[in-house]
């Protein structure tokens, strides 16, 4: 006899425990832009006898010599030592070190106000898609993005991407909101106590991001011919972030990813259209609960598919 898989934690379980609907308040002030240099060797110092160096195939003594390394190599160093860093506590002065920096980091970086990109109506006119006046095609870096939330496309482990440099959004998403994250993701999975399904979703704060909430969904992956399954999974996994979103008063604007799309193996072309058809149904029936939604695409080759998905809606 079969057994049915096991329910998703619903967000009732786990809201207070993650803090959710507390504003985040960091540790430290940011950093200003010509003391960035110095918070990021002070920062590696206090992570110098981490248990990450030694996964890094490094030592404390290496670590602390990247002092007088050039910027741009000690970073890239502090990103992968925080990429397969396990949601452990930090040692004493390194959140407040983190906040200073990554809080730093974010102000010299342009922030994108989600309000104030052109709808569909406004940038193609001619567009028969029935949430024209409400949703958004960017093309741009969604940890720029200022949203209420952003979409991040995650696997079961809920925890992030554990590869140094990988070129995932996941591991984009997580390296700028800073450790929190896996923190607060390694709580509610916790909680669940199984691998999160595909077609569902989870919500933890965005610190670091210019967005206040992050929604984690683990899209279908496609490994052979596209099937039918595959379809219905994606579709689920739009739903899953629309109606969790539905739920926290405070998200009114609501950026994707191109979820599945990328290392998952989902064609762009079908994926563009389940994505640009599930939105449209679901705000139909929600008509007033967002102003806005946005699909975000990384790539002109990316956009030129929505455009196409769009065109052949309105044929």
């Amino acid at each position: 006899m079969s057994t049915a898989a096991p329910s998703p934690l619903p967000l009732v379980a786990y809201r207070t425990a993650v803090a959710l609907d507390e504003p985040f308040r960091p540790a430290a002030a940011p950093a200003p832009a010509d003391r960035l240099p110095g918070q990021l060797r002070a920062v590696l110092d206090l992570l110098s006898t981490d248990p990450a160096v030694t996964r890094l195939g490094l030592s404390a003594d290496s670590v602390r010599s990247l002092r007088d390394a050039d910027f741009a190599t000690a970073r890239r160093a502090l990103r992968a030592l925080l990429t397969v860093r396990a949601p452990d506590p930090l040692p004493e002065g390194a959140t407040a070190g983190l906040d200073a920096l990554l809080g730093g980091e974010r102000l010299t970086r342009p922030l994108v106000d989600a309000r104030r990109l052109p709808t569909l109506a406004e940038s193609l006119p001619g567009t028969r898609h029935p949430a024209a006046d409400r949703t958004v095609l960017w093309h741009g870096d969604i940890t720029t993005l200022a949203a209420d939330a952003i979409v991040n496309a995650a696997n079961s482990a809920l925890l992030g991407c554990f590869v140094p440099q990988h070129p995932c959004i996941d591991n984009a998403i997580h390296n700028a909101a800073g450790p929190r994250l896996r923190e607060d993701c390694h709580t509610v999975m916790n909680r669940q106590r199984t691998p999160e399904p595909t077609g569902t979703a989870k919500i933890t704060r965005g610190y670091h991001l210019p967005a206040r909430y992050v929604l984690h969904t683990v899209g279908p992956v496609v490994d052979g011919p596209l099937l039918p399954p595959h379809e219905h999974a994606l579709a689920s996994a739009y739903r899953a972030c629309l109606d969790l979103a539905g739920e926290v008063d405070t998200v009114r604007t609501l950026a994707f990813c191109a979820v599945s799309t990328g290392v998952f193996g989902f064609p762009k072309g079908p994926a563009a259209r389940i994505a640009l058809r599930t939105v449209a149904d679901w705000t139909s029936t929600h008509p007033d609960r967002l102003d806005r939604v946005i699909f975000t695409v990384f790539s002109e080759e990316d956009r030129a598919t929505y455009l196409t998905a769009l065109a052949d809606a309105s044929a």
